[in-house]
């Protein structure tokens, strides 16, 4: 594979609009494709229609160079990325993964595929969706016999995802050899972190892995925030002191679980085989009922000082995002607990400083938030929050912003 191709990247969101414009920066020729139109015409003015360090500036320098372009349908190229959301349906106990966007995302590029492309699905998905698309592909018109398919999840942190694109190792899973070499080629153009080579199902178990062991080990630390809060001990301290010895590494708690990764992936796996996926269940459990909980201990706390000074009470909630300094809400639980309050009946003052404006919260900057609010529930740790003065104030801390900057 020649060290510059043309690619085109199909689904410019979060994932695939970083990863267009650093293979635009590292010499593609990279045209990228999105559904939605304000998406198409906001990326070809050379401007970004989402909030990554770095992103603005590389985007505006690919557009004005004429190595990045976005289109509204796929157009032939050398190589195809597959970068849509796999969201959940379904509610209960038990959701299930949606492949829908990926196998549409298949069908998009089948009239253009060429024998000797590359096509790289990005996409998380549950173990089998690489032979899927092969099928999709076939039954859509393509040439599947000359077409090498294989499975790469990305492994990146928002806030950090430029570095992280560049500098993480990455996992590659062929359906055959020859797509594997092909794609290890492909990646090492713009990968300075080490590549894996392995069989597609296997790359798509280990992405669903990652992130649930991210998500049973959040969950103990919630549950021992909960366990601590019962007994009337810090949790804060009981975690500290714990990590003190050499062999443990307790994380810290929060308000849930969100993003779009630790509170999706693990139904994955579970959605697969629930009867022995017990653990990683349990733990998707305790974190979403850790948002239950959350929102009430905040009913609590404002049903008492409401009867205290009798008079009903404002709440300040400060933080929406699902994790310090982005802007990202998908799955927030810091969400969830404001629209809970809200329903409740409770003055909320949501406060969020990465995003202008939420289609249902009617937000307020921090200052004026801790200023008009009896009761502050701190939900995610800002880094600009360590700056408030909450002298006066009831705190609620959810994920120890208190403990770390502020005294209140």
């Amino acid at each position: 594979m020649p060290d510059s191709t043309s690619v085109c990247v199909v689904g410019l969101g979060y994932i695939g609009l970083p990863t267009a414009a650093t293979l635009a920066g590292a010499g593609h020729r990279v045209i990228g494709v999105d559904t939605n139109p304000s998406v198409v015409d906001t990326i070809n003015a050379g401007r970004i229609h989402i909030v990554e360090p770095g992103l603005a500036d590389l985007v505006r320098e690919a557009v004005a160079s004429g190595m990045l372009r976005a289109e509204a349908v796929p157009v032939p190229a050398d190589t195809y990325l597959i970068c849509v959301p796999t969201p959940l349906i379904g509610g209960g106990a038990t959701p299930n993964p949606d492949i829908g966007h990926v196998l549409a995302a298949a069908r998009s590029i089948a009239p253009v595929l060429q024998p000797g492309n590359l096509v790289l699905i990005e996409s998380t998905c549950p173990v089998g969706t690489t032979e899927r698309v092969r099928d999709e592909l076939g039954e859509a018109g393509a040439s599947v016999d000359g077409i090498r398919l294989a499975y790469c999840p990305e492994r990146v942190l928002p806030g950090r995802i430029l570095h992280e694109l560049a500098a993480n190792d990455r996992i590659i899973g062929g359906l055959d050899d020859r797509a594997a070499d092909e794609a290890r080629q492909f990646y090492a153009t713009f990968v300075r972190g080490a590549l894996f080579i392995t069989d597609s199902r296997t790359a798509e178990m280990v992405k669903l892995v990652e992130n649930s062991f991210r998500d049973v080990n959040i969950a103990f630390a919630n549950e021992i925030s909960v366990l601590s809060d019962h007994l009337g001990i810090d949790p804060w301290e009981v975690i500290d002191l714990a990590n003190r010895h050499p062999r443990v590494q307790i994380l810290q708690p929060g308000p849930g679980v969100g993003g779009h990764c630790i509170a999706v992936d693990p139904w994955f796996i579970v959605a697969q085989d629930p009867e022995t996926a017990r653990l990683i269940t349990t733990a998707r459990q305790v974190n979403d009922e850790k948002t239950d909980w959350v929102v009430q201990r905040i009913a609590e706390a404002a049903a008492r000082l409401t009867a205290e000074l009798d008079r009903p009470v404002r709440v300040a909630c400060l933080g929406l995002s699902y994790k310090p300094d982005v802007d990202d809400l998908r799955e927030s639980p810091s969400v969830r607990v404001a629209l809970a309050l809200l329903a409740r009946g409770i003055d909320v003052l949501p406060c969020e400083p990465h995003i202008s404006r939420h289609p249902v919260l009617a937000l307020v900057d921090a200052g004026t938030a801790v200023a008009e609010a009896d009761i502050v529930a701190v939900l995610v740790g800002h880094t600009q929050f360590a700056e408030l003065d909450l002298a006066g104030k009831v705190v609620l801390d959810f994920c120890g912003l208190t403990v770390r900057f502020l005294r209140p």
